[in-house]
């Protein structure tokens, strides 16, 4: 597709599913006890994206009921729509007062064999204990040197 001024324009593709999620908290130091939390994060991802994904979670809470922040590395190996590789993904969530916002993106050149160049975000909906996710994104050619 191409635009008024004739720049390409790429339409981001969709993938869905579900997903189960394992943390399993980690050691923390004496200092970071009673603030941070450390998390091993592991996944199993169906539907669109078939696979699995291991990464760490670090958060903290604040004395404000429903105020909290976490940040999230997640290294993802799978199959996304019949293309197998695998690519990062960078959390990044707070929650206000009981408001959610959440942030996650694929690490820019993180995609491996066929899915080299892929970029995009993840929303993630948790409804009736079940993680739901909607994965948009595009496969750009590396036009890097």
């Amino acid at each position: 597709m191409v635009n008024r001024v004739g720049q390409e324009i790429n339409t981001m593709m969709h993938a869905t599913g579900t997903f189960e999620v394992t943390l399993t908290p980690q050691p923390t130091t004496e200092i970071e006890q009673e603030k941070v939390g450390r998390l091993l994060l592991e996944k199993t991802f169906h539907g669109d994206l078939d696979g699995s994904s291991v990464g760490y979670m670090l958060s903290i809470g604040t004395e404000t009921p429903g105020s909290a922040g976490y940040v999230a590395m997640e290294s993802v190996q799978g199959t996304l729509q019949g293309r197998t590789g695998s690519f990062a993904l960078q959390h990044t969530g707070t929650m206000n007062r009981g408001t959610p916002q959440l942030s996650v993106t694929v690490v820019p050149d993180s995609g491996t064999d066929q899915l080299v160049g892929l970029v995009g975000t993840l929303t993630i909906d948790r409804s009736e204990g079940k993680h739901t996710y909607v994965f948009s994104y595009d496969l750009t050619p590396n036009t890097a040197d």
